[in-house]
């Protein structure tokens, strides 16, 4: 069976007894909203944290909207809240049939576009899973086109081609988590598609939070 991504919406109340203790796996969990203690590490709103040890969660003072992504075998290691004080809703998750052979790593990173920016016919080196955190967007794959708003989840298998326009009239941004090569560390994993597009102005620009080699091999 191919090992599963997972994302995960953690919703925790400001409650002082609250907190959530994870099992070890590889993750990346992004503060959405609020504040939260992840691992013993503080974190606002728009930061983030990963780790593939066993880590425990803790809501600060204003209450926390955390994503949380996982990567695991099958489907064992999900980790869903059930605790007073708290809500965990699996947003998508997605069997990785085209994961990378061989070392790997977890990248967790955000791609935003000023209004009407556009990725143009593109590939990547690993599958991954995407969350929209403000504006919208238009994904066009397999000859369908469909738009994601604020907190819209969408999966990208890599190999296969994707063109993305975003929102006219607002500032677009995602958060994404890809499990690539190891090779691409520090590296792009964008691929363009048509000869014309590749030394076209780029309107998307790049935040990464993590790039952090995992020990995850593929299926034999």
């Amino acid at each position: 069976m191919h090992p599963v991504l997972r994302l995960f919406e953690d919703i925790l109340s400001s409650a002082e007894t609250v907190e959530f203790r994870l099992p070890a796996l590889p993750r990346f969990i992004f503060v959405a909203h609020g504040s939260a203690t992840i691992g013993g590490k503080p974190l606002a709103a728009g930061e983030s944290w990963q780790g593939d040890g066993a880590a425990l969660v803790k809501p600060g003072a204003e209450g926390a909207c955390c994503w949380r992504w996982e990567l695991s075998r099958g489907d064992a290691g999900s980790t869903l809240a059930n605790a007073p004080g708290m809500r965990t809703n699996e947003k998508l998750s997605a069997f990785l049939e085209t994961l990378p052979k061989g070392e790997l790593l977890m990248r967790g990173d955000s791609v935003a576009f000023p209004p009407g920016g556009v990725a143009y016919s593109h590939v990547h080196q690993g599958p991954g899973i995407r969350c929209m955190i403000e504006g919208g967007i238009r994904i066009d794959t397999h000859s369908r086109s469909t738009s994601y708003g604020p907190g819209g989840a969408w999966y990208e298998t890599g190999p296969d081609t994707v063109f993305a326009q975003a929102a006219m009239d607002k500032p677009s941004r995602f958060i994404r988590v890809m499990i690539l090569p190891r090779a691409f560390l520090g590296k792009s994993s964008i691929q363009y598609v048509k000869e014309e597009d590749k030394d076209r102005p780029k309107t998307q620009t790049y935040k990464i939070f993590a790039d952090a080699p995992i020990e995850f091999g593929a299926p034999k």
